[in-house]
């Protein structure tokens, strides 16, 4: 019993220490990487929003499910160079504050809409889960619409009507991300990244290990995809996955896909040219699906990136790049 004891209190207090050091940290950060971009008041929180460029078609980007304005920053800067360019952070993820209004696809539109009023009509441009949200907002707001370029986006057909399996692979992802966020609040992901950082192997991957289950591998995929980018944004993301919320809204953006992608169902064809990317590794069904969908949009066209994995815009920018400045002279001689 006292040995019980005595490995209880040394846990306890190893925890407490983290938990303060987390706190700490967090306040350091907020003083080291401040947002580079403007905080905008809506929906009762404020969203951060970078706001580069000139002239007009503009560009709207539209992130990853966890993706924050960060994961655009380079390509940003080039697109930066010929017109304007918007990038911002999901309620929860980046410099944005936690969300509280419920999430749902309409309440992320209505912000987009709110935040990007003063840009259209624009080029909107969505990666991923970006993509179902702006086919969402072209739906919804075509007149701001003047067209789209999606990356790997997803398809709805892939999260309608979910057999058990997929359910269980879903409320899984839902569940470790809420974990995360208890992890991060005691300071065990801020360690873990801290001694990956540092080359350390064994405890990051041990933690990885006990926290996830059979999870486990997730991160280390993620992480690799972020370190694609620029090493000097890398500290920043570090600081923003040190912090509760942004798992707390990975896990609210994840529990919203099979109603979003229902929605999906029942929105008519889009209106305005249409370029989708895909990655390389596609399967057959997901291109057909694709080319579906480009076939029944005004100038549409599907490209494969037969290089990229899902994060297109990383793999090959300069495909990206192309495509929006291709997407945005066809939309000026219209």
């Amino acid at each position: 019993m006292f040995l019980i004891a005595a490995a209880l209190a040394i846990v306890t207090t190893l925890l407490i220490a983290l938990a303060i050091w987390q706190a700490v940290s967090a306040r350091r950060d907020a003083q080291r990487f401040p947002p580079p971009g403007s905080l905008s008041a809506i929906a009762g929180t404020r969203l951060h929003v970078l706001d580069l460029g000139a002239s007009s078609p503009a560009v709207v980007l539209e992130a990853g499910i966890a993706a924050s304005s960060l994961s655009w920053r380079p390509l940003q800067y080039e697109i930066a160079r010929f017109t304007r360019v918007v990038s911002y952070d999901r309620a929860g993820l980046g410099w944005s504050e936690p969300a509280t209004a419920a999430r749902s696809l309409d309440q992320l539109v209505w912000e987009l809409h709110e935040l990007s009023a003063n840009a259209a009509p624009f080029l909107l441009v969505g990666h991923s889960f970006g993509g179902l949200v702006a086919r969402a907002y072209a739906a919804k707001h075509p007149e701001d619409v003047a067209g789209l370029v999606l990356l790997d986006p997803v398809l709805p057909s892939e999260w309608c009507d979910l057999p058990q399996e997929r359910q269980r692979l879903l409320s899984y992802g839902v569940m470790l991300s809420r974990r995360g966020a208890l992890l991060a609040r005691l300071g065990i992901v801020r360690l873990t990244l801290t001694l990956a950082e540092r080359g350390a192997r064994f405890i990051p991957k041990l933690i990885a290990k006990v926290s996830s289950g059979k999870g486990s591998g997730v991160p280390e995929r993620l992480i690799g995809e972020v370190r694609k980018l620029p090493p000097d944004l890398l500290p920043a993301i570090k600081a923003h996955w040190c912090q509760p919320k942004s798992f707390a809204a990975m896990a609210s953006y994840l529990a919203l896909l099979p109603d979003a992608c229902e929605q999906a169902r029942h929105w008519p064809p889009l209106s305005v040219p249409l370029t989708i990317i895909s990655a390389g590794n596609a399967t057959a069904a997901q291109i057909e699906e694709w080319d579906r969908l480009a076939a029944a949009s005004p100038a549409g066209r599907h490209i494969r990136a037969l290089t990229a994995g899902h994060w297109v815009h990383l793999d090959e920018p300069g495909l990206v790049l192309t495509a929006i400045r291709q997407t945005l002279e066809h939309v000026s001689a219209l």
